[in-house]
């Protein structure tokens, strides 16, 4: 039999709980601050609304937490949305739409271990968002060609249409391009639904003359986008990566009806000088790509800077085939004068090139040489007296030393930041001089001693002229040798050494623990 309280007894602890609150919280007090007023109450919904855009997600939801009226007011006003689309999401639809219902911009994303929504459940979304602009899909495995053409369907004003790791294929993106006539945007990437031999060739259809920007991306038979890519009547953006097939022919269908596109993004492709020599043709075009093209040559190369005297931008990796270098750059600095960003990787330039670029190309601000052999102490001399304008300069495993150091901290009166990573000329210390001669500038640099550097090759250029990266020493299990700057040698060479000693007491300490057991 278990015990329990007599009415009196709870009576009597409930009376000593409410003289112990009073003792300690005052009534007076409470009531003083109830009856302060809520002076958020006084604002109207669109300004409640205004301020919670200012807040991230997760505070946010906070503020939906405090009230019913910042609740709804939260939810009526909140554009984006971002889901982890697994099966039983289906569940939610219903009443998570009707808090959200005014969502324009919906992401969709499932992992590789969950089983994603199916065409029902993105049904009931399309009808709960007639709104929507902006779609975006990733590993949703479990939808088909017959969902995405009902999605289309209710959902005919998407703006922005982007899927990667999807099971669907060609008909269902042709039915988004059939009924979405205000589509700008379409990104496809790795759909497997791409099986067949000779697939359905997909058209612009509706999005013909709303269609600006195009992104495939490691696609089997990306071909049958052809007629979307050549008839999209205003495209201003092409982007492709790693697609397989001969893409010369396509590109020269595209160039003869060439609308003014402007960027052209060519990645791992087979594509060579004759589809180079049909771009040509694009006289709009301001920025280009060609990352490891081996088939590309100083001949494409200089049929594009002939006729697109725009270029702003251009992104070159030779893979180091020597297919491209000084013939080709003497030509881009001959013709495009406007040429304001200028990456290298893989490409062997000269004093011949650099400096005609620099003499040409007076607007030149952002330079990154990667893996270049031939980019030594004059060619960056020659940068640093003949480039006023340059502000971000990034150079990666190429053969400079202290000396070309020291004559770009005497010129390049622009520069604003640098940053020098695996070249083995470069001795330790040439960063802390380079700030204390040029105080202002942002200096990165990763100088280490010759004969413990590790020749590595680097492929991210571009992006160390838009932001900065922290890279990670690479550790090995054994006891190395300091491998950073000289100002912090000891200390690290200290520090990796009782890494690997504390190492080897672990692994003994487990052996002999092992043995222990098994006794």
């Amino acid at each position: 039999m278990g015990q329990s309280t007599s009415a009196a007894g709870n009576s009597i602890l409930n009376q000593r709980r409410s003289k112990a609150f009073s003792l300690k919280f005052p009534i007076q007090s409470l009531e003083s601050e109830v009856s302060q007023p809520d002076y958020t109450s006084y604002l109207p919904d669109e300004c409640l609304a205004l301020v919670f855009q200012f807040l991230n997600s997760g505070n946010r939801k906070r503020c939906a937490l405090v009230c019913r009226r910042w609740m709804i007011v939260e939810g009526q006003n909140r554009y984006r949305l971002s889901l982890h689309a697994r099966s039983d999401l289906i569940t939610s639809v219903p009443s998570l739409f009707s808090r959200f219902d005014s969502v324009t911009k919906l992401s969709l994303k499932c992992d590789r271990r969950s089983v994603s929504i199916g065409d029902e459940a993105l049904v009931k979304i399309s009808l709960r968002c007639p709104n929507l602009k902006r779609l975006k899909l990733r590993a949703c495995r479990e939808l088909t060609d017959v969902g995405m053409a009902a999605f289309a369907e209710n959902c005919k004003g998407l703006r922005i249409f982007s899927c990667g790791s999807c099971d669907f294929g060609a008909k269902g993106v042709k039915a988004v391009l059939d009924h979405c006539s205000n589509l700008e945007e379409l990104s496809i990437k790795r759909l497997r639904g791409f099986t067949d031999v000779a697939p359905e060739l997909v058209g612009p259809g509706a999005a013909a003359s709303s269609l600006k920007s195009i992104c495939l991306k490691e696609l089997y038979n990306g071909q049958c986008f052809g007629p979307v890519i050549v008839g999209a009547k205003n495209l201003r953006s092409l982007k492709l990566f790693r697609c397989s097939g001969d893409w010369d022919v396509l590109l020269q269908e595209m160039a003869v009806k060439d609308h003014g596109i402007v960027e052209i993004h060519l990645e791992r492709m087979q594509v060579s000088d004759v589809a180079l020599t049909a771009v040509s043709k694009c006289s709009s075009l301001e920025i280009l790509h060609l990352v490891k093209t081996p088939e590309c040559t100083n001949f494409g190369l200089a049929a594009i800077a002939e006729k697109c005297k725009r270029l702003r931008k251009l992104h070159i990796d030779g893979w180091k085939a020597n297919l491209i270098g000084d013939e080709g750059l003497v030509a881009v600095a001959k013709f495009c004068s406007q040429l304001q960003e200028l990456v290298l990787i893989g490409v062997n330039p000269t004093t011949l090139s650099l400096g005609m670029l620099a003499a040409k190309c007076q607007n030149l601000e952002r330079l990154a040489l990667c893996g270049c052999d031939t980019f030594g102490d004059p060619e960056l001399s020659c940068i640093a007296a003949k480039c006023p304008a340059l502000r971000k300069l990034c150079i990666k495993n190429c053969p400079i030393s202290d000396v070309g150091i020291e004559n770009l901290a005497n010129g390049c009166p622009g520069l604003t930041k640098v940053k020098i990573k695996k070249c083995k000329g470069v001795m330790g210390g040439c960063a802390d001089w380079l700030r204390s001669v040029r105080p202002t500038l942002s200096v990165n640099a990763d100088t280490v001693e010759p004969e413990h550097q590790e020749e590595e090759a680097s492929n991210d250029a571009v992006g160390d002229l838009q932001e900065n990266r922290t890279e990670f020493p690479h550790l090995n299990s054994q006891i190395m040798a300091p491998s950073i700057a000289s100002s912090s040698r000891s200390r690290s060479g200290y520090f990796k050494s009782g890494i690997g000693l504390f190492s080897g007491m672990s692994l003994v300490a487990c052996t002999s623990r092992q043995r222990r057991a098994s006794r």
